[in-house]
């Protein structure tokens, strides 16, 4: 076998006297994808950000050989000379600028001291080639959607002669095509020798094309597996990452459901942008208590903008039609009166519209409720202590304290904030956007257990998902969304992924 293209040997990295990675192991060879799985909050972009030189030699213990010499990366220019290209989950691009100004940013090609456009655009053209990609240079990233950025960003990785890719979940923004897409790349990208680093919470995606599975717990290494040498099963992965038997991936119910509570009733939207586009066009929609409904559908088929046109008409123009509580027309005309009417709405940007992540747990657990904690407008801190130390302990929210940075929480930490601000607002109804998006296995479980309570309690949940095993596993009822309509509706008894994706297919064919 070839000498190792990288070794981490014994990495340790401490934050404020909190062990992040303790004695981490990691070892890649050339031409290989090496997959880096773990819970949230186990160490794996802590440990990238160290190999990548975020963290720089001297802020962490251990030592990094990459092709057979030892290296100190003072930077991230430090290791990008060398070849270690990083994309993160949250792409690096200027939305503003063209595909070409993007790939060469900070690298542009020159003679003389002036930038050289022609070749630039002669460079980017070859390289957009090598990753599948038909736009222009010139065109704007802005006007690209998030799979042909991921494109990009690789596209521009090439362009720095990179020897090894690491990625941090490149696919959780993306439906399965430009998924499926993105994945073949990588294999493309492997046979031209190209070593990978793939950092992922989708383990079919992990078992579909890597070589190698390095598993994250608590900041230490507890396996390094060869999918090469033998079968791997997504069970043993899960098992290393949480310690324990995951026998069932969602939690029992024995559903106990209603009366009708909550009611849509010929809903129309328009594109906020487009005022000719109808969106959503005349749907009908009812949830029952204690009933879990999945809205599923492909990306763009309408769910989100259904959910916020819902929600104090986030979303949209030309709103037409009746939302109804217990048989009554209530008005969710804003935000606040959606909330006023027992609504509630977990987006699936839990970072740009969740929570104010520079804020702390307990600030962000009273924000949807604010008059609970407070007197004569003022609020009463030691009640929002309390309030958020109860949803700390009930939702199981990892942290020191109500007082802690939600920025510094994991990603299924901060989901349970999110959740803990609006079971704080006491809903009747609580719509769920993609509500595990990029969370790990285990933290999902828990989450899940969180839906599944809300649901015995009474409550009405619609869940909005991408992926169909979540839907099928949680849900009492599934209706399928395509191009602004209901084209399908099953019970859980007689749902599955064939009969789902058979009602997309057929219903955008007629």
């Amino acid at each position: 076998m070839a000498d190792p293209i990288l070794e981490m040997r014994g990495i340790n990295k401490s934050f404020r006297g909190v062990r992040a990675l303790s004695d981490v192991n990691l070892t890649v060879y050339p031409a290989q994808i090496h997959a880096v799985v773990g819970e949230n909050g186990a160490g794996k972009s802590t440990l990238m950000k160290v190999l990548s030189g975020v963290y720089p030699h001297g802020e962490y213990g251990g030592d990094i050989r990459f092709m057979n010499q030892t290296c100190q990366f003072r930077g991230i220019s430090d290791s990008e000379h060398r070849g270690i290209i990083i994309i993160h989950q949250e792409l690096a691009l200027v939305p503003l600028l063209s595909i070409a100004e993007n790939i060469f940013l900070g690298n542009e090609p020159s003679r003389h001291g002036i930038i050289d456009w022609n070749q630039a655009h002669v460079r980017t053209q070859a390289l957009l080639a090598k990753v599948g990609l038909k736009e222009s240079p010139d065109a704007l990233i802005t006007n690209l959607g998030v799979g042909k950025q991921q494109l990009v960003e690789i596209a521009k990785a090439l362009s720095k002669q990179v020897k090894l890719l690491i990625l941090d979940e490149p696919t959780a923004s993306l439906n399965e095509t430009d998924s499926d897409a993105l994945l073949e790349l990588l294999l493309e990208l492997k046979r031209q020798g190209i070593a990978c680093i793939l950092i992922s919470h989708k383990l079919n995606e992990v078992s579909k094309v890597a070589d190698a599975i390095t598993i994250l717990r608590d900041g230490s290494t507890v396996a390094s597996l060869d999918t090469q040498s033998a079968k791997i099963s997504e069970d043993m992965v899960i098992k290393h990452m949480v310690g324990r038997e995951m026998s069932d991936r969602y939690p029992k119910r024995s559903p106990n459901i209603g009366e009708k509570v909550f009611e849509i009733k010929n809903w129309h939207v328009h594109h906020e942008e487009h005022a000719d586009r109808e969106v959503i066009k005349g749907i009908d929609l009812h949830v029952k208590r204690g009933e879990i409904v999945g809205i599923a559908g492909l990306m763009g088929a309408g769910r989100t903008e259904l959910a916020m046109s819902v929600f104090g008409r986030s979303y949209g123009r030309n709103i037409t039609g009746e939302v109804l509580m217990h048989g009554k027309p209530i008005d969710t005309s804003t935000v606040r009166k959606a909330i006023e009417q027992g609504i509630a709405y977990v987006t699936e940007d839990r970072k740009g519209y969740g929570l104010v992540l520079d804020e702390t747990i307990a600030w962000n657990t009273s924000l949807a409720n604010l008059k609970a904690v407070s007197q004569h407008a003022v609020i009463n801190d030691g009640r929002e202590y309390s309030v958020a130390e109860d949803f700390r302990k009930k939702l199981n929210i990892r942290s020191p304290n109500v007082f802690a940075s939600t920025i510094n929480l994991s990603g299924g930490n901060q989901q349970k904030v999110v959740l803990s601000k609006w079971l704080f607002s006491d809903p009747e109804v609580l719509i769920l956007d993609e509500p595990t998006r990029g969370i790990d296995v285990g933290a999902k479980y828990e989450i899940y257990t969180i839906i599944a309570q809300l649901a015995e309690q009474g409550k009405c949940v619609l869940m909005i998902s991408s992926e169909m095993p979540e839907l099928l596993g949680m849900c009492d009822r599934i209706c399928v969304l395509n191009e602004g309509v209901f084209v399908a509706e099953f019970s859980a008894a007689e749902a599955s992924q064939e009969k789902i994706m058979r009602s997309i297919v057929t219903s955008g064919a007629n």
